[in-house]
């Protein structure tokens, strides 16, 4: 099926599971022609439905509860419940049961298509990934341990003037919002009864055209934010035509994930609530100045990539499937998921 018509099949099913958002929506897919790793962090359905063509042989791999849509911005900070400062994966929308390689394969194919390079992100993501199993998995705590990932967080933490002053010139919204989604948001308040405005926020990609409300309020001398975000089922699920596909399995990976959790990210219905603040916040790649950083953060990409896997699949099964694969296979499968995207990304260019 050429891509287009995959495009308008998907979002067709995915209308059936949300409200989706037209103006939104048109602006994603402007977005996805600008580059190709806009396209690439769009398009996790295209990715859910190439996949098992493109590398069969990696489909006998063990299942795991994977992140499905995993790259290399899908990481970043939060607080726990201690207020310690955590690095990890931040976004599990499109989480599913399927090979574990697949994580692996996705996470290499952004690198080469952010720019990185294949040649320099495969050694550093399986070395982080098969640390993390022989270890039996250890949550990115930035405190006593992983000093070189905490400075290359701190120095990269959002200013919060500039944060909330952005966030707080968002207009309030006056259009309907769903009981359900404000319930979510209201809860997480640290002050029950404290007044509150919603704002719409736009961002993100793969899930651009979603709702996505916030709400603003004043407590103890400053500004809080809490969101919430229509989820629906994994684009998995319409890549393998389940006629009754189970709910968001967001919940569940979070439960059984190794992992410091943050305390404000849950799933409640239909829609995930998290707190908004500047110490919430990605570690970009791009923004690595030091010789071997780069190397270093993908290195924790793949560690975290193992706790994640490691919350429904044991280490040893991990460990030996890794262990008999061919030398150069993340980087040959990866390869091939890049050029059937760039192909896809070319065909989309033209009107």
């Amino acid at each position: 099926m050429n891509f287009r018509r995959t495009t308008a099949n998907y979002e067709t099913w995915l209308a059936r599971h949300l409200t989706l958002l037209p103006a939104e929506l048109k602006q994603k897919h402007e977005l996805m022609r600008s580059a190709p790793f806009p396209f690439f962090r769009a398009t996790y359905y295209r990715w859910a439905q190439l996949w098992p063509e493109i590398c069969p042989d990696l489909q006998a791999a063990p299942i795991a509860l994977a992140v499905g849509d995993l790259h290399v911005e899908n990481f970043g900070t939060w607080r726990d419940s201690e207020g310690r400062l955590v690095w990890g994966v931040n976004d599990f929308d499109e989480v599913w049961p399927i090979p574990y390689t697949s994580d692996l394969v996705r996470l290499a194919a952004s690198a080469e298509i952010s720019g990185v390079g294949l040649k320099r992100a495969v050694a550093p993501i399986l070395e982080g990934y098969r640390a993390a199993l022989l270890a039996g998995g250890r949550p990115l705590v930035l405190a006593e341990d992983n000093l070189d990932l905490r400075q290359m967080a701190v120095a990269r933490l959002k200013d919060p003037g500039k944060f909330w002053a952005k966030l707080d010139a968002l207009p309030t919204w006056t259009g309907k919002v769903p009981k359900a989604a404000r319930a979510a948001i209201v809860r997480q308040l640290p002050e029950p009864g404290a007044e509150y405005r919603i704002v719409h926020r736009v961002s993100g990609l793969g899930s651009l055209g979603r709702q996505r409300f916030a709400a603003l309020a004043h407590s103890n001398g400053g500004l809080v934010a809490r969101e919430a975000k229509a989820l629906a089922p994994s684009a998995c699920a319409w890549a393998q035509n389940r006629k009754n596909p189970a709910g968001a399995l967001y919940q569940k990976l979070l439960d059984r994930a190794v992992r410091c959790p943050d305390p404000f990210v849950r799933l409640r219905g239909q829609w995930i609530t998290r707190r908004l603040a500047p110490d919430c916040s990605r570690i970009e790649l791009s923004d690595m100045p030091r010789e071997g950083d780069g190397e270093r953060l993908l290195f924790y990409m793949g560690w975290e990539t193992a706790n994640i896997h490691l919350g429904t699949s044991k280490p040893k099964l991990l460990l030996a499937d890794l262990e008999k694969r061919k030398q150069n296979w993340l980087g040959r499968s990866a390869a091939a998921m890049v050029k059937a995207l760039q192909t896809d990304w070319k065909e989309w260019r033209k009107d």
